[in-house]
């Protein structure tokens, strides 16, 4: 943070010398602070060029050419728009606390979205239907493209601006809390869900001792998709549902015709080698907060016992098709695909 911040005092030399060492941003630029750290202004290469234009002072201070009116948002914990600010062409776009100190920018050229959710990964499965690779890996750490499988999920989660992540882990779990310890390297925060038995794919969510968020994402770690998480984050917010699920097409085709019959077996109707495509389950979820208290404690549940009940309860229910791929990789051929898929991404 603090390559990115400069004092009022500050000669436009320094900020110069700042500006060299800013790497890995999409615009360069610097924010001037006050004595009280409070931010009042930003400092680009442009503002410096104008300055030397008509004062040729490189001693001058930012706090006299920095830009006042800068554009920032604050840190409010909600769902943040960031589509107006994508119009007006902001790359970087400061969070500021209350009382205007700074707390961290958004390359809005690298994030997609801000959403106010924490998110649980399911990674304590055994992957059987994976042996041998699966004997001495669990399955979320197997490799796809460059980096294990569970990593393209994490990535794409903070590219949605998520901050806590939670994991939950059973088998050969250690290895996976290893590789990403608390997440600071992420610049996230990782809890780590240890299941002593394995609860199924919802029954370690009983096992938090506090969400913060009012709504939570829980998502299997053994998937390969570009899902947009603000779509279904909103699909939810703004139709005032209770639950909703990421979904995906799943095509049957049968190999022979078939009949259309009445009661007494009168064909009526006969299709040809007939497709019949249905929406299935993709294993991502966003639901309220409240929900978790129908799991039971550290016992055997999946999501699909919580949606039964859900929707007992007269709950609304709805699913979001993903738009783009989507690949459950339980099983050698559909891992094989993925990591042909991703040569192409």
């Amino acid at each position: 943070m603090q390559n990115i911040l400069i004092h009022k005092d500050n000669t436009i030399l320094q900020a110069l010398e700042k500006l060299n060492t800013i790497r890995d941003v999409s615009r360069l630029m610097l924010f001037v602070n006050d004595d009280n750290n409070n931010i009042i202004g930003s400092l680009t290469d442009g503002d410096i060029r104008r300055s030397l234009i008509n004062h040729a002072d490189v001693y001058k201070k930012v706090g006299e050419v920095c830009f006042r009116d800068f554009v920032f948002e604050y840190d409010k914990k909600v769902f943040l728009d960031l589509n107006p600010h994508r119009k007006n062409k902001i790359k970087i776009l400061p969070i500021l606390d209350q009382k205007k100190r700074f707390l961290r920018i958004l390359d809005l050229d690298k994030i997609k979205a801000v959403l106010p959710i924490e998110c649980v990964i399911m990674a304590g499965g055994r992957g059987k239907r994976l042996s041998p690779l699966t004997d001495n890996v669990p399955k979320p750490m197997l490799i796809l493209g460059d980096k294990p499988i569970i990593e393209h999920n994490i990535d794409r989660l903070i590219s949605f601006g998520i901050k806590k992540i939670f994991i939950s882990i059973n088998y050969l779990g250690n290895k996976i809390s290893e590789y990403f310890g608390d997440g600071s390297s992420k610049g996230i925060e990782i809890e780590y869900i240890i299941e002593e038995n394995f609860l199924g794919t919802a029954g370690a969510l009983s096992l938090v001792n506090e969400f913060k968020s009012d709504h939570i994402l829980l998502m299997n770690s053994d998937l390969y998709t570009n899902v947009d998480f603000e779509e279904l984050y909103l699909s939810l917010i703004n139709n005032n549902i209770d639950m909703a699920i990421s979904s995906t097409q799943y095509k049957v085709d049968v190999p022979y015709a078939i009949f259309d019959c009445d009661d007494n077996n009168e064909i009526k109707l006969i299709k040809e080698k007939p497709s019949y495509s249905y929406s299935s389950n993709a294993g991502i979820y966003i639901f309220k907060k409240e929900f978790i208290k129908e799991i039971p404690k550290e016992k055997y549940f999946d999501i699909t016992d919580l949606i039964e009940k859900l929707l007992l309860n007269q709950k609304k229910i709805i699913h979001v098709p993903i738009r783009g791929y989507w690949i459950d990789i339980g099983n050698p051929t559909d891992y094989k695909l993925a990591q042909e898929n991703i040569k192409h991404s």
